[in-house]
């Protein structure tokens, strides 16, 4: 993922999903700890729902 994407991943996060800025920095951590995507990451930790998983799936394969 470009820098320039995941910018644009945390942006979609914030505003679409309306994931706080804390919630995506505690996952930020837990991926330098347990490296995966960082959508996977979110949900596997419960600050995302299923639905919202698929969502930026979907956001994803536009983007």
């Amino acid at each position: 993922m470009t820098p320039q994407s995941y910018t644009r991943l945390v942006q979609f996060l914030e505003e679409e999903l309306s994931l706080s800025s804390s919630a995506i920095s505690m996952a930020l951590r837990h991926c330098e700890q347990d490296p995966g995507p960082l959508p996977m990451i979110l949900w596997k930790y419960g600050l995302i729902t299923l639905e919202q998983l698929d969502r930026i799936f979907d956001w994803l394969e536009t983007a």
